[in-house]
């Protein structure tokens, strides 16, 4: 068994620093960056990545909704065609960063509200994501939710994709994760994350919040940077992963 650790991180903005990036990066085996909209600028984009690089941590790009007072989570009205030009936008952004470092963008995850909401109404949007990936690189992997319009777009596009699963996020009976909005949308306590993570690679299950069991198969698990306990998560979450006699290591 063998599954990837990946931290949504570089998301501070100028003086505002959010996260734990350099502790994090010593356990993930890769990181998602912010490319510039929900969060990031120039210099944040190249310390995270030369971070990333010292810590041989594969790189990919977290491009979101251009929003940085809402962090990117707040829905956004977006045509398919706005969706395409800013994806692409960030893409490029942040592998200038990546290429000067000497290493290889290695993935591309959505981030917040474009994937979630805006995607997920919309499946122009979540075409025009895939769309914009592949006329960067065709085999340039997209980290999905199973059975999320992005999964969709990426399985009609025949584009690579990875399915991502998330101990510190609440589940609906849908599959999908909870609003942020909703009380029990993200797990603050560590064990039970790592509980959690274990269960979704090991035993291909993860309970919702209204106790349905739902089939997961993830090849990669996301801890949220920008949560309180991220570093405390992480730790246990590989901890955890390791004594299950899981691999883990970027896919």
């Amino acid at each position: 068994m063998i599954v990837d650790l990946n931290v949504d991180a570089g998301e501070s903005f100028g003086p505002y620093a959010i996260g734990e990036d350099a502790a994090l990066f010593a356990v993930v085996t890769s990181a998602n960056l912010a490319c510039g909209f929900h969060a990031g600028d120039p210099g944040t984009i190249r310390v995270a990545v030369a971070r990333a690089v010292g810590a041989g941590v594969a790189i990919g790009a977290h491009p979101g909704l251009p929003d940085r007072v809402g962090f990117g989570r707040r829905a956004l009205l977006l045509t398919a065609q706005e969706a395409y030009d800013d994806t692409l936008y960030q893409l490029g952004a942040l592998d200038a960063f990546v290429r000067a470092a000497g290493v290889r963008l290695h993935h591309l995850k959505p981030h917040g509200a474009l994937q979630t909401i805006v995607a997920e109404r919309d499946p122009a949007v979540a075409d025009a994501i895939i769309a914009a990936t592949a006329s960067y690189d065709a085999a340039l992997p997209i980290i999905a939710i199973a059975g999320s319009e992005l999964a969709a777009a990426a399985a009609r596009a025949r584009h690579p994709m990875v399915l991502e699963g998330f101990p510190d996020r609440g589940y609906g009976g849908d599959g999908l994760l909870l609003p942020r909005r909703h009380a029990a949308a993200i797990v603050h306590d560590p064990a039970l994350a790592a509980a959690r993570a274990v269960a979704m690679v090991r035993d291909h299950v993860v309970v919702a919040d209204d106790g349905t069991r739902l089939a997961i198969a993830p090849a990669t698990l996301c801890i949220h940077g920008d949560n309180a306990t991220a570093l405390a998560t992480a730790r246990a979450v590989r901890s955890a992963l390791e004594l299950a006699g899981i691999a883990v290591q970027a896919f």
